[in-house]
């Protein structure tokens, strides 16, 4: 995956189309990938990226349990786009959806709009807060979107919308989303749809791949072997 991502990124942005797959009959519920995006994004509490559902599936005796990672889809037709009234919240060429933080107002219109509840809203809190200080390393910038964001009161990214954006800054390192590298049981991949010969265009392809509420035509990018 690695070498195909270094690959993909040689082409011009329009030429790419980034797309996720979870195998469900992989994942074991350990949550290494929403530890590793929050430690990634320097999130704080309350906004989470990537959760993993956890259900109880079957009849008693025969139950079992089924975790599903939860992200951003990045659909080809968001409706958290069309709702924006202020065109903060947009879709690139290569078809990660983004967001605008010093656009964005934070009337979170968005994350009603979201028909997979991806979304979250930033309400400006530490997880050190009500402790003697609030720890400095909780107040280091994160490097979403291009740039860096200290944390401080009433400044982007607080009062923002938020959400998985595939990691968007390491891609342009050339490093694979930190969710992707940390999955213990190799049930996430990552990929260029656009290269047929690549892992994740033969994994879209398999009849057991499916994507979720397709019915709304979303189009979501993110697929789950089932």
């Amino acid at each position: 995956m690695q070498r195909e991502l270094q690959h993909a990124m040689k082409k011009p942005i329009r030429e790419r189309r980034w797309v996720m797959v979870i195998d469900l009959r992989k994942c074991v519920g350990c949550s290494a990938c929403t530890i590793a995006c929050v430690a990634e994004n320097k999130l704080p509490p309350g906004v989470v990226y990537r959760p993993v559902i956890e259900e109880e599936i079957g009849t008693y005796p025969n139950v079992s349990r089924r975790f599903t990672p939860r992200l951003c889809m990045q659909c080809d037709n968001p409706p958290c786009v069309s709702i924006c009234p202020v065109k903060a919240t947009y879709k690139r060429p290569d078809g990660i959806v983004e967001i605008n933080y010093n656009q964005c107002i934070g009337c979170r219109y968005c994350l009603h709009a979201c028909p997979y509840g991806a979304r979250t809203y930033d309400f400006g809190e530490f997880y050190t807060l009500g402790t003697p200080k609030v720890e400095s390393y909780e107040k280091l910038p994160s490097y979403e979107y291009g740039r860096e964001w200290p944390r401080e009161e009433a400044k982007s990214p607080v009062g923002n919308a938020r959400k998985c954006h595939f990691c968007n800054h390491r891609l342009e390192a050339g490093m694979l989303p930190a969710c992707v590298t940390t999955c213990i049981g190799y049930a996430t991949f990552f990929g260029d749809s656009n290269d047929p010969e690549s892992l994740i265009s033969n994994l879209i392809s398999k009849p057991n791949a499916l994507r979720l509420k397709e019915e709304l035509g979303t189009q979501p990018k993110v697929y789950y072997l089932v």
